[in-house]
């Protein structure tokens, strides 16, 4: 999934669930790709930030979280 990617779904699972915070949407879009995806977020996370371990699914959503808010851009 590319980065690209991450941040359309992000986007319309937002759509769907306005109520949600950012890391409960983010969660959302990792839970509904399955284990595999789990596995290349969370892996992708771990050698953004130079870890050789980490719990699989927090990992994945923070990859989520990172590419969503890098793109974002600064606060206004």
């Amino acid at each position: 999934m590319t980065d690209e990617e991450v941040v359309v779904e992000f986007a319309l699972t937002r759509l769907d669930n306005p109520g949600l915070d950012l890391e409960e949407i983010a969660a959302l879009v990792v839970r509904r790709g399955g284990p595999e995806r789990v596995l290349d977020l969370a892996s992708r996370n771990l050698a953004t930030r130079g870890e050789l371990r980490g719990a699989a699914f927090p990992s994945a959503v923070e990859h989520v979280l990172r590419v969503v808010l890098t793109l974002r851009g600064p606060a206004d």
